[in-house]
């Protein structure tokens, strides 16, 4: 088998037998920096730490001390969150759920505004979720093909944001009980949080649009440690 040359920022490189992945990566520079891996930038694009790496490739490994760990850390998180949001409603609607400067936010729609209490129980089964540690893994699908799957789960915004991508494929990421439209990439498992809180609710436009829905915003933090 060919072997895989990766580059390193530092300018040195490091020589495989077989393909390697990112954390395989990380894992042979020290178990630190594994432990720590969230993803890697592979020639300029932040990718899956699982991912296999391509030979001569440059690759940065990435933590939660760089904004791209941070954005792919809160942007998992926020799944976690939706994940418990729809198990305690099982009714509610998903619309995005982005990374911002300091954590994220998930806008859903909602029968009714979200109360303090809500924000309890949804905590409480994103600590389930998150103990659970399951892996993030995605899936590739023809766009189309992603239109009639969440217009048969009757996700109209997923639908709305898919007919506004011209891509020809999209991506749609899996954790425990729960899939959602993403590109990604997330974390390697729910379990690397470690400490969060759900910090506000608020009322939001879809797609920042007064003449749109109202939907339910939650904003959140969380942490590695």
């Amino acid at each position: 088998m060919a072997q895989t040359e990766i580059k390193l920022p530092d300018g040195s490189s490091k020589i495989f037998d077989s393909n390697v992945t990112g954390y395989e990566l990380a894992k042979s520079i020290s178990h630190g920096l594994a432990k720590a891996a969230i993803a890697v930038k592979v020639n300029g694009e932040v990718c899956n730490l699982f991912d296999e790496l391509p030979n001569g490739a440059e690759v940065e490994i990435l933590t939660f001390d760089q904004k791209e760990g941070k954005e792919i850390f809160w942007h998992s998180s926020s799944h976690i969150m939706a994940q418990a949001v729809q198990e305690i409603f099982p009714d509610t609607k998903l619309a995005i759920g982005p990374p911002i400067a300091e954590g994220w936010y998930y806008d859903f729609e909602v029968e009714t505004p979200f109360t303090p209490e809500d924000l309890g129980k949804i905590e409480k089964k994103m600590t389930e979720i998150i103990k659970e540690n399951s892996p993030f893994h995605y899936e590739v699908k023809n766009r189309m093909e992603a239109i009639e799957h969440y217009k048969n789960k009757n996700a109209n915004y997923k639908v709305e944001l898919l007919e506004d991508i011209e891509d020809d494929q999209v991506t749609i990421y899996y954790h425990s009980r729960f899939e959602d439209l993403c590109r990604g990439p997330h974390l390697p498992k729910t379990g690397l949080v470690k400490a969060f809180k759900l910090i506000s609710t608020s009322g939001a436009y879809w797609r920042g649009d007064e003449n749109r829905i109202m939907l339910q915003r939650i904003y959140g933090i969380s942490y590695p440690k």
